[in-house]
Parts: C-alpha cells; sequence; structure tokens
C-alpha cells in the first residue's frame, strides 16, 4: 500500500495551492481520507477529512473556510484545496488513509514565501 501526495511548494501570500495524494496498493472507496500537517517544532494535526464516498467533510478551525478536501475514487485520489494560504500554513503535508488499517503518505512541503 503506498500514499505518494504532490502539489507543494512556494506560495505567496494570499496564493492558493492544490495538494494531490495518489493511493494505490488498497481498496481506496473504502478508506476514510485525512489531511494532516506539521510544522517544525510542532505536533502534527488533523486539518480535514472525509469520508468514503464524499458526502461528509469536516475541517479544524485553522483552516475552515480556506481548504477544501475532495476525493475522486475512480482515480484513488484524494486533493486538498487550499486558498488564501498565511505564513502560519507553512508545513509539511501529509495524506492519511483509515479503515482497517491506517496509512502514511511522505508527505509533501508547503513553504510561505514571504
Amino acid at each position: 500500500a503506498q500514499l505518494v501526495e504532490s502539489g507543494g511548494g512556494l506560495v505567496q501570500p494570499v496564493g492558493s495551492l492544490r495538494l494531490s495524494c495518489a493511493a494505490s496498493g488498497f481498496t481506496f472507496s473504502s478508506y476514510v481520507m485525512s489531511w494532516f500537517r506539521q510544522a517544525p517544532g510542532k505536533e502534527r494535526e488533523l486539518l480535514a477529512l472525509i469520508t468514503t464516498g464524499g458526502g461528509f467533510t469536516n475541517y479544524a478551525d485553522s483552516v475552515s473556510g480556506r481548504f477544501t478536501i475532495s476525493r475522486d475514487n475512480a482515480k484513488n485520489t484524494v486533493y486538498l484545496q487550499m486558498n488564501s494560504l498565511k505564513p502560519g500554513d507553512t508545513a509539511k503535508y501529509y495524506c492519511n488513509a483509515r479503515h482497517v488499517l491506517i496509512y502514511w503518505g511522505q508527505g509533501t512541503q508547503v513553504t510561505d514565501s514571504s
């Protein structure tokens, strides 16, 4: 089983990025998918989750209204659309799959360029 994140990079303040997480080796559509982030010296933070069919999403207060999680079960991919980025959003972003087992990706770095 594997999760591979992509889409990170340098961003301007109030800019946007879309992160992707491609899954393989397990039944993606059966797993609740989440995005986390971890900044240096801080604990890993749950940002958003989406249920198996995409019918329910939930967000941390820190990103609610700015970030949107979505999934495409036909492509085995989960996305995180990030808008109105702030310097405090600088972190390594990880996707997570949870069902019978839990899988993590290797992370993708998002850095504010200001």
